[in-house]
């Protein structure tokens, strides 16, 4: 808040009188975190709509408005919104802007391209630890080319499924596409607990720095979040154990931090991380893979056309899912992220323990 009413200096405390920052944020869950931090001292704005992905997305001129107002924006950074580079450029020239993805310590992940995952990506956490050792990640194994499908009919279908897809695309997303490069960082990052927390570190130092006079509570109420985002990571863990070795499918490539985490076995995603349109190829190597690996479950996602789904379970015993890596129907505040963490457990867990 930039002033405060006029009332009874008897009644105001240290921390009424202090101005507190304005923030933005770019995504739900990004949101959730620095709402955990800002405890009841604020309320960050939120660029990203629940529901829209970020992958593509044209701001409101509120939103726009909240920008030209910030003192500090918290976003994960140009892998997953670029689109956002040029607003923050022009809009936001007097706030702190902290890149998440960039913060020290993050485990950061390669982007996908393949669209069926090698068998050996699930390797030992410690190999990620480190932000500046992404770079050192064994490259995934080249799969072997698929000859083409005999079934005419099945190629058909997965054109089809891909026009529909190409005409009646969820929200924003079918735009900002165009020139993405397909390398980098995968920046589905918040989807490691231990990521977030170090970013609540992050955001408590850069919030304390704007603000010192609540330098405390921003540091107490990031302590605080640490500890329940372990615990919470360690009961996550323990849940999916069960059903850590059978195979799944997702539409996007956005849960590879989730996966590696939780030694999760995932078969395949039928769009890459930057959700862009899938080819008709690409939907029929997946289809392949179903077919040859004990896949027993595909996961759709709120923000996207489920039709790409439909095409890849048709015909087969898959049991099918919703997935959501924004926790798009999650209310916002302080309790957002470990609801989403346990939301997306719950939908991993549900799917593949189905018989």
């Amino acid at each position: 808040m930039r002033s405060l009413a006029l009332v009874p200096s008897l009644l105001l405390s240290s921390a009424a009188l202090a101005e507190i920052p304005s923030v933005a944020t770019d995504i739900t869950p990004v949101h959730g975190l620095v709402s955990m931090v800002m405890g009841d001292l604020g309320t960050p704005t939120l660029l990203v709509e629940p529901g829209a992905s970020p992958h593509g997305y044209a701001l409101r001129p509120s939103q726009a408005a909240a920008l030209q107002d910030a003192d500090a924006v918290f976003w994960i950074g140009h892998d997953l919104t670029p689109w956002l580079d040029d607003p923050l450029d022009s809009l936001a020239r007097q706030a702190v802007v902290v890149e998440l993805l960039d913060a020290e310590g993050t485990v950061v992940h390669q982007f996908r391209e393949d669209a069926v995952f090698a068998h050996d990506e699930h390797d030992a956490h410690d190999e990620h630890d480190e932000h500046d050792e992404h770079d050192e990640h064994d490259e995934h194994d080249e799969h072997d080319e698929h000859d083409e499908h005999d079934e005419h009919d099945e190629h058909d279908r997965d054109a089809q499924a891909l026009d529909d897809h190409d005409e009646h695309g969820h929200g924003d997303h079918e735009h900002g596409h165009e020139g993405h490069a397909h390398d980098g960082a995968d920046p589905h990052a918040w989807l490691d607990p231990e990521n977030a927390v170090v970013w609540l570190a992050a955001i408590a130092e850069t919030l304390s720095g704007l603000d010192p006079d609540n330098a405390d509570t921003y540091r107490t109420n990031a302590a605080a979040a640490q500890a329940d985002i372990t615990a919470l990571n360690t009961e996550i863990a323990t849940r999916l154990a069960p059903v850590s070795t059978r195979s799944f499918v997702v539409f996007h490539d956005a849960f590879q931090y989730f996966e590696q985490r939780f030694d999760l076995s995932s078969a395949g995603a039928i769009s890459m991380s930057d959700a862009s349109n899938p080819s008709a190829a690409r939907i029929a190597e997946i289809r392949d893979a179903v077919a040859e690996q004990d896949v027993v479950c595909v996961f759709s996602e709120p923000q996207f056309n489920p039709g790409l789904v439909a095409t890849v379970a048709a015909g087969t015993a898959l049991t099918t899912a919703i997935i959501d890596p924004l926790g798009s129907d999650l209310p916002l505040g302080a309790g957002f992220y470990p609801a989403l963490i346990h939301s997306i457990a719950a939908s991993v867990e549900g799917c593949l323990s189905a018989e």
